[in-house]
């Protein structure tokens, strides 16, 4: 009998089995793939963090947390992670990445600067974006190296004695009143808990939550560029752009040749993890081209690389965690819907604590406004930031 068995080692399975493992918990892990592998949601060469977070600002604290422990985690796999270069948050005045950016760094007394368009070409010349636009400069942003945080949390998980295996997957989970089942072909597995990081295989495993985890296909590409200084970290942020008829991401000049471009919710398909298209086409190259001319003329050069990812989306764009409804002894971590990797180690936590204690037991700060000001865990009847 384990204690936990966790299914799916992307981002989220890697970083929860460590944590687990880090408890002293008997852990059994399973990845249906390699670790790490290019068919889920946690590659790309490079992810975004960010503390300017305009999804919301209750994201912050767990951000904060966050960086924390991907440093944590440097120093215990003795890698550099995190390369910080500062965000950039920009669009039209009044546009959601840019109020909501905003929002989160007032209520956070977070560091930042407000620039016009004119200001952001002034201070990266990469960028050519209209005057009237509004950006937010958080230095505190940067970037992530998915595949090597996924490999060092999975090794260090192992070293810790979990038990990883690779090429298993799980195709039943069956629950009862002492713990689940889990059948892997000809193996049965037993354990107090199951935590399920399938990403876009997750409603697979849990058909319930067929309507709530929607896989989407997207792309991203990396272009040549006519002055690559102008893009390097030092002198080129991540950043979220805003155009009015959808949302840029982006990264400077690291690891491989090219800029890094994608456009959230890319075209907008909704796929089978196991019979989507997985090539990059000549369509995914336009839709992203049409960004590059627009703001970024100097990297209209030849694409150097094209590559396909999954987003698991929610219906509200926030985190599925938790015990499935009436079941305990499954615990869903579907922290996805395009913009969850950076919250791998906190939600690997937290996560952790479900598992162990049944509960939430990361402490967080409450912010309500009834005059409390005490550090109090999930049972305070009172919201947390954490959300």
């Amino acid at each position: 009998m384990y204690d936990a068995a966790v299914i799916g080692m992307g981002a989220m399975g890697s970083a929860v089995s460590y944590h687990l493992a880090r408890r002293g918990l008997k852990v059994v892990a399973l990845e249906r793939y390699s670790i790490p592998n290019e068919l889920g949601s946690s590659h790309g060469l490079s992810r975004i963090i960010r503390l300017a977070y305009f999804e919301h600002p209750s994201y912050v604290p767990l951000l904060h947390r966050a960086f924390q422990l991907w440093r944590e985690l440097e120093r215990a796999s003795g890698e550099q992670l995190l390369t910080i270069t500062g965000s950039l948050d920009l669009g039209p005045p009044g546009s959601r990445v840019v109020e909501g950016a905003l929002r989160s760094c007032r209520a956070h007394s977070l560091a930042h600067e407000v620039l016009d368009g004119n200001a952001v070409a002034k201070r990266f010349p990469a960028f050519d974006v209209p005057s009237d636009f509004q950006a937010v400069f958080q230095p505190d942003g940067g970037f992530l190296v998915p595949e090597r945080c996924t490999a060092a949390h999975a090794a260090l998980a192992g070293a810790l004695g979990a038990e990883i295996r690779v090429g298993t997957a799980a195709t039943t989970i069956e629950p009862d009143q002492h713990g689940v089942t889990l059948r892997t072909g000809n193996v049965t597995l037993r354990a107090r808990r199951a935590v399920v990081c399938a990403g876009p295989w997750t409603a697979r495993l849990l058909p319930q939550l067929a309507g709530v985890l929607v896989p989407e296909r997207q792309a991203v590409a990396w272009f040549g560029v006519q002055n690559p200084d102008l893009f390097q970290p030092r002198r080129f942020p991540v950043f979220i752009l805003d155009s009015g008829a959808g949302i840029y991401y982006g990264f400077p000049e690291h690891s491989v040749p090219g800029f890094k471009l994608g456009k959230y919710h890319h075209r907008g398909e909704k796929v089978d993890p196991e019979t989507m298209e997985r090539r990059f086409s000549a369509e995914d190259e336009q839709v992203l081209r049409e960004g590059l001319a627009r703001y970024f003329p100097d990297a209209c050069g030849p694409l150097l690389r094209g590559s396909i990812c999954l987003f698991t989306n929610t219906p509200d764009g926030h985190f599925v965690l938790g015990p499935l409804p009436g079941v305990p002894s499954v615990i869903v971590v579907a922290a996805c819907a395009g913009h969850g990797f950076k919250f791998a180690p906190v939600i690997g936590q937290i996560a952790a604590d479900l598992v162990e204690h049944g509960l939430l037991a990361t402490i967080f700060r409450c912010t309500e406004s009834n005059g409390c000001s005490a550090r109090r865990r999930v049972r305070c009847s009172t919201p947390l930031e954490s959300g």
